[in-house]
Formats: structure tokens, C-alpha cells, sequence
């Protein structure tokens, strides 16, 4: 029996062993999709306590409390963080075949050295060890992320930000290079006329242009689109149930968007067509910049208007959704294709009925110019555990080409959530090595472990191609 999260966690086999160990473990890490507060990064924050670090904010650890019957004062209260921290501990033993029972354990090795299991009978021992070791130099933001031999990270950031922050890091030479990524959402919430007109005056004051048509909103849109490449931004990103549908009869577009201006509220189809407009020509200014764009479809969000209503959004509500993808995507994809303006492209669902639609689909349109242009992304939010991941990579093996894939982020608002790349190294260097104890693929440990380093470190570093004007 082999001992809980040894040297060889997830591995099964010595084939497995000899991938993960000589060619997967020491690649540095190119996290190219998280939501880390560049703030903290420019001030190498130092963590008051644990719970501040791995409590705040993560969603994960919130939903597992509900389900274990933990008041909301331990969760998002007022409860101290000491008293958080208590309660997680009383969840943790109730989260065994969960991935949070693994995350949890291995941040606490990774980080802290701690190899205790977390439970009410060792929370004050560790929460005390783990808080010393917090005040060390050695476990600021910036020694978090390069204890884990982070490389590079891309954040999260509306086209509003100034991105002063990000011009601070730069300033700083910090070892871990950080750019920002631009997520347009907001820009694209025409539902909501009143939300949506205060949004403008805040991007019409970032770009320096009054938005009095569409014609002003995408000189405003280009504009930060321009301001983020100049600090360095080469990825763009959007939330969205399902992509929006471009109605190529639609001639009202000017007059729609003049409503909206005026407060007056469109139906749903006008509302989905500007939506579709907007966002078309935005990724043809990414295909202009030679951006990669993301695409993050299927949550189901604010499931719960009682907690929207008390707690606010993005406070562990969401879900899974069941929304048709296939004819939207293919639609959007062949629009912006069929003029040569598909910029690089990655699809990520969040429902993994849709991994084989996605993997087929990314195939559709790559163009024999760009390696692996159309990604089918990593498995993402509910699907970045172990079933999730090895559904994801056979997917895009039967479908596709997995040495191509460009890997792992952690789409995280933690400084801690790292070791999920080791997690997902490991489940890949298995599901390879478990292929050739069974004669499924050739015992050819360079050759596989050459496909492995590019998994886990080349391929996404060649695709972005960061720091290139």
C-alpha cells in the first residue's frame, strides 16, 4: 500500500514514475489564466494568517463548509480568521475523495512543510506553524510563487484598469513575470441599461473618449485593447453562458445601441446580436495584436437569489449549465475564419458532456499555419480534478493531438493553489504511463517524455509568445 501523497501520489506505474520524476516535476510553471490580485503582487504582500491566504475568496472551501453545515459567519461572516480556519478544519476530514482533500494536504506539504493531516485535533498546531512560516520573507506572494517555480503569470483584468499595478511588477523586475489579461464582459452586459451606461462612463474615462455610439465604444475598446499590449497583455478572455448569435440581417444595430444609451431596454435577440457584434470585432483586434482569446462557456450562475441577495455574486452559487454550444461556436468561429481574422483560440466548457464537441470543434479550424491554434483548454472550474483532467486529455487524444496541448492554469484567486499544476502533471504522466504498461503506446521514454515537457512547459510558452511586440 502505497503511503498518502508520497513520492509517487497518482502514480501506478514505474513508466508513470520515471515521466513524472525526470521530466515533468522541475518544468517551471506558465500559469496563463488565474485571478490573482496584481495589487498584492506589486506589494509582495505578506499574509497576516492562513486563513487570509487560503480562506478568502475560494469558493471551493465555502461550498464544502455549506454542505458540512458550517454557519455563514465562519464562511463570508464575521467570524476571526482563527475561527475560519477551526471550522475548514472540522470540514477537512469530510472532503475524502474530494479534490479539495488532496489540494488541501499538498499546499500545506508544498508550502509549509507540514505533513500532518488537517483535522479539529491538529488545527491549532497548524494554523500556529503555518502563521510563523508566513511572516518569512520566504512566504510573501512573490516567495509563494517562486517556491513553486512559477515563470509567469497572467491575471484577470477588466479594460477599465489603468494597470498601474502591473506597470509596478515591471518596474520591480520581479523573477515572476506578470501580465494582465483583458476580459471584456463588462463591456459586453447590454442586458442591464442602468448597470450598463455607468460601465461606460468608467471605460469612456480609461480611453479618454465619450461613447456616444458604437463606432465610440469600439474606438474605446481599441484603445485599451492597445494599452494592455503595451504593458504586455497577449491573452484575452470571456465568461459566457453560451456565445452570442450574429444575426447577418440585423441592420438596426446603431439605433439599438443608441436605446441603450437613452436607458430604453432591447429584446432579447437585439440584445444578443450587439453583444455578437461587439465581441466579433474585439477578436478581430486580438487577431490584429496576434492575441490568443479564451473562451469560458457553460456556468450556470447566481443559482441562489437569497444568497445573491445577501452574500452578492461569485460567492460559491454557480454551476454547471447544459446550454447548446455546438452551432454557436461553430457560427462565431467560421464568421471571424471565413475573413482570416481567427485569432488563436481556446475553448474550455464547463459541463464535460461537451468535451468530445469541443475537441472536434477546435478541429475545424486550425489552419496548418500556427501549431495546436484552436485549443480544447484544460479541464476548468468543477472539471480540474482527476476524472475531470483524464476525461479532458482522452477527449482531446481520440479527437485530436495531445502533444499539442498547451496544459494546466489554475484559474485561482489564491497564492496557494499551485501545486494543482503537480496535480495535473502527475494524472498526465499516469494516463501515459498506464498507455504503455498495457501495450497501448511504445516504451519510448525520451520520445514520451520530450511530449510531456511540452504538456507542461513548451507548448504554452511557444503559443503565447509573451514579450513580443
Amino acid at each position: 500500500m502505497k503511503s498518502f501523497l508520497g513520492d509517487n501520489f497518482l502514480l501506478s506505474n514505474e513508466i508513470a514514475e520515471a515521466l513524472y520524476h525526470d521530466f515533468a516535476k522541475d518544468q517551471p510553471i506558465i500559469d496563463y489564466h488565474n485571478h490573482l490580485s496584481p495589487e498584492l503582487i506589486a506589494k509582495d504582500h505578506q499574509f497576516e494568517n492562513i486563513s487570509e491566504a487560503w480562506l478568502h475568496g475560494d469558493h471551493y472551501k465555502w461550498r464544502a463548509m455549506r454542505a458540512n453545515g458550517i454557519d455563514e459567519k465562519y464562511i463570508t461572516g464575521s467570524a476571526s480568521d482563527a475561527d475560519k480556519f477551526e471550522q475548514w478544519a472540522k470540514t477537512v476530514p469530510y472532503t475524502l475523495r474530494n479534490p479539495l482533500y488532496h489540494w488541501t494536504h499538498l499546499e500545506l506539504q508544498r508550502y509549509f512543510g507540514v505533513s500532518t493531516l488537517l483535522s479539529p485535533d491538529t488545527s491549532k498546531e497548524i494554523y500556529q506553524e503555518v502563521n510563523r512560516q508566513l511572516q518569512q520573507k520566504s512566504h510573501s506572494c512573490e516567495g509563494l510563487l517562486k517556491s513553486r517555480k512559477v515563470e509567469l503569470l497572467c491575471t484577470t483584468d477588466d479594460p477599465t484598469d489603468d494597470l498601474s499595478y502591473h506597470q509596478q511588477i515591471q518596474q520591480q523586475s520581479m523573477a515572476v513575470k506578470v501580465y494582465p489579461t483583458f476580459r471584456p464582459d463588462k463591456a459586453l452586459g447590454l442586458g442591464d441599461p442602468k448597470s450598463y451606461l455607468s460601465y461606460l462612463e468608467k471605460l469612456g474615462s480609461a480611453a479618454g473618449i465619450t461613447i456616444q455610439n458604437l463606432d465610440t465604444l469600439l474606438e474605446a475598446l481599441q484603445q485599451r485593447v492597445d494599452h494592455f499590449h503595451h504593458i504586455g497583455g497577449r491573452i484575452s478572455d470571456l465568461g459566457f453562458n453560451q456565445l452570442p448569435y450574429l444575426n447577418p440581417k440585423e441592420k438596426n444595430r446603431d439605433a439599438n445601441f443608441k436605446s441603450i444609451l437613452e436607458g430604453k431596454n432591447l429584446n432579447i435577440a437585439e440584445v444578443e446580436d450587439l453583444q455578437a457584434y461587439i465581441l466579433t470585432e474585439l477578436c478581430k483586434m486580438y487577431h490584429t495584436k496576434g492575441w490568443a482569446q479564451q473562451f469560458h462557456l457553460g456556468a450556470l450562475r447566481n443559482n441562489n437569489e437569497r444568497a445573491l441577495r445577501e452574500l452578492g455574486p461569485d460567492t460559491g452559487y454557480d454551476s454547471m449549465g447544459d446550454f447548446d454550444q455546438a452551432d454557436r461556436i461553430s457560427r462565431f468561429l467560421n464568421n471571424l475564419d471565413n475573413t482570416d481574422q481567427l485569432a488563436k483560440t481556446i475553448l474550455y466548457n464547463l459541463n464535460s458532456r461537451d468535451n468530445d464537441l469541443l475537441a472536434t470543434m477546435a478541429g475545424n479550424f486550425n489552419d496548418g499555419k500556427t501549431v495546436g491554434k484552436i485549443q480544447f483548454g484544460s479541464g476548468w472550474w468543477f472539471l480540474d480534478q482527476k476524472t475531470g483532467m483524464e476525461n479532458q486529455m482522452n477527449s482531446l487524444s481520440n479527437m485530436g493531438l495531445l502533444s499539442r496541448f498547451i496544459g494546466m492554469l489554475t484559474d485561482s484567486r489564491s497564492f496557494l493553489s499551485f501545486p494543482r499544476h503537480e496535480y495535473f502533471r502527475r494524472i498526465l504522466c499516469n494516463l501515459i504511463g498506464t498507455d504503455v504498461v498495457n501495450g497501448e503506446l511504445p516504451n519510448d521514454i525520451q520520445w514520451l517524455g520530450s511530449m510531456v515537457n511540452d504538456i507542461c512547459y513548451h507548448n504554452a510558452k511557444n503559443y503565447f509568445e509573451f514579450e513580443q511586440d
